[in-house]
């Protein structure tokens, strides 16, 4: 499973680190998955919502790239800051390469408030979603049919709630695409014990 995190300026750092290692330590346990940390324009370095300067492995172009999994993270939605999550629906060109990807056959899953970026490409249209506690307002006004959960699995849409829940995002599909044994390697491997089975839709 090839996994792509797509990063922007003022993505929040846990969101994409955190699933990046939960992918990159299944692949170590065995399964068949890398993760790769992925922009919309040729970049070395993107700067986080901390400050963190993260490097990039490459372009992802959604005209000729199709990864089995594409991870959008969060960051700065609530605060509407210049470089956030918030900044880039507005600009508009990650939601059009998310309802790209996801209709070439794409899974797609959001991160917190990245989960709002998945909204405004259309991809959560009917389908239920959660975000970030903040933002589930902003969710609300959406055509998304809004749940209480951490983790929302709804096929080839998967959202997750707070910044930490990408982790349960993350093991989840590890689970759901490798089997329990991968997913419990994991967990023990990052000393993470999951909090909550998913919503499914």
């Amino acid at each position: 499973m090839q996994v792509a995190i797509i990063l922007y300026d003022g993505f929040d750092e846990l969101d994409a680190v955190a699933p990046f290692e939960v992918f990159q330590n299944a692949g170590a346990a065995g399964a068949d998955c890398e993760a790769e940390l992925v922009a919309l324009s040729d970049r070395e370095f993107v700067t986080a919502s901390h400050g963190m300067r993260v490097g990039v492995d490459g372009v992802l172009d959604p005209e000729t790239d199709r990864p089995d999994l594409l991870v959008v993270p969060g960051g700065g939605w609530n605060s509407r800051a210049a470089q956030s999550a918030w900044a880039e629906a507005e600009k508009g060109e990650i939601p059009d390469a998310i309802a790209a990807l996801h209709e070439a056959g794409t899974t797609v899953a959001g991160v917190c408030t990245g989960g709002m970026l998945l909204a405004r490409a259309g991809i959560l249209d009917g389908r239920p979603a959660v975000t970030h506690g903040g933002a589930l307002s902003d969710l609300r006004e959406t055509a998304a049919e809004v749940v209480s959960a951490r983790v929302v699995d709804d096929g080839d849409v998967l959202t997750a709630g707070g910044v930490t829940s990408g982790l349960d995002l993350s093991l989840h599909v590890v689970e759901r695409e490798f089997g329990s044994d991968i997913a419990d390697a994991v967990s023990t491997e990052i000393e993470y014990e999951r909090r909550t089975d998913p919503f499914d839709g």
